[in-house]
């Protein structure tokens, strides 16, 4: 099934063999409800608790994909969710860095982690408009939630070269990656629309 998953993956326009390498090896039936794992396969976004959902796997790679992710990259992500995300990061070889504002999900998928295997270098508790300053600069950002605008603190903690993967937008949402040329010039892309959860401020 994960292998039919990456193939209708690559039909959509994915890419990146190593993206959809890890799309075909991690159990994404593990990340959901276990009333859902017939559905664990099938392309579509589905809930996980605390009014969150686990994103459809084409937006997983989509985003993936917009990192470039090459070996030891540091990779900050906003909005750990059910942790599917961080494990595709982590089988990119990134070092992960995770941020989750949902205390039942934190704790959730944090156990979850440590049961898996999964060791990214930090699993947070917190406000992801704030990033990780301690952590920064980041080769990549991913933001898994839908945000009005674009944080200033995510910008400011990519490095030169960096790239960051946001979707920007209220109802709906345009996927926009911001590329940093050097200290104070951006390159924007905007690519295409899609539908995510919000990402809501001040939590921690």
């Amino acid at each position: 099934m994960r292998k039919k998953l990456a193939g209708i993956l690559a039909v959509k326009g994915i890419q990146d063999s190593k993206v959809l390498d890890a799309i075909e090896t991690i159990p994404r039936h593990l990340f959901l409800d276990s009333g859902f794992e017939d559905h664990a396969y099938q392309d579509k976004a589905f809930p996980i608790g605390a009014d969150q959902t686990i994103s459809q796997p084409y937006t997983v790679a989509f985003q993936t994909e917009l990192l470039k992710i090459k070996p030891n990259d540091s990779i900050l992500e906003i909005g750990t969710g059910s942790g599917y995300q961080t494990a595709v990061l982590l089988h990119l070889r990134a070092k992960v860095y995770t941020i989750e504002r949902q205390q039942e999900l934190f704790k959730k998928t944090k156990l979850f982690f440590g049961k898996m295997n999964y060791r990214p270098r930090k699993v947070v508790f917190g406000d992801g408009y704030k990033g990780l300053p301690k952590e920064a600069p980041f080769d990549g950002i991913i933001v898994t939630a839908g945000a009005p605008s674009v944080p200033k603190a995510l910008l400011s903690q990519l490095k030169v070269g960096g790239r960051l993967v946001i979707p920007v937008g209220v109802e709906e949402q345009t996927m926009t990656l911001y590329t940093r040329k050097s200290e104070k010039e951006f390159e924007k892309q905007e690519l295409g629309t899609f539908r995510f959860v919000p990402l809501l401020e001040n939590k921690n």
